[in-house]
């Protein structure tokens, strides 16, 4: 589900106070790309703590708000749907095969099986960490 929310950027001594004013929130970014992506990070994760408390997420105000002429006003696009799913950090049981004597030396050894996955997945895929809203993959 993806919408746009008007935002008010207001600048302040360490960069900006973002006002989404259609939810209540506010955040804050040291410049104007950081700022947006403030913003789309606070009204995804309001977003589906909303959903979460079975609570529907408000639709966008059609029109901008008003703001001081020294304010920005843009809209912030959001895919709940995509920032729920980037921000899943639910554990998911996985079954796998491996030789009886490698799992011996494993088990000896006192390997977390878990772990050692996660990192060799991780080194597969180029992940370097898992920011709040996309995966960051090495160059």
């Amino acid at each position: 589900m993806k919408k746009a929310y008007p935002v008010i950027l207001t600048p302040c001594e360490l960069g900006y106070v973002v006002s989404v004013p259609d939810l209540e929130i506010n955040t804050q970014g040291t410049d104007i790309a950081n700022a947006i992506e403030m913003a789309r990070d606070a009204i995804g994760l309001w977003g589906i703590c909303e959903e979460d408390m079975g609570r529907s997420i408000p639709e966008p105000s059609l029109q901008l708000p008003e703001h001081a002429s020294n304010e920005i006003v843009t809209l912030v696009d959001i895919d709940f749907d995509a920032y729920r799913k980037a921000n899943d950090n639910r554990t998911i049981r996985k079954n796998l095969t491996l030789p009886s004597w490698l799992n011996d030396q494993a088990e000896k050894a006192g390997i977390n099986f878990s772990q050692t996955l996660q990192t060799a997945l991780k080194k597969q895929l180029n992940i370097v960490n898992h920011p709040r809203s996309n995966l960051k993959k090495q160059p």
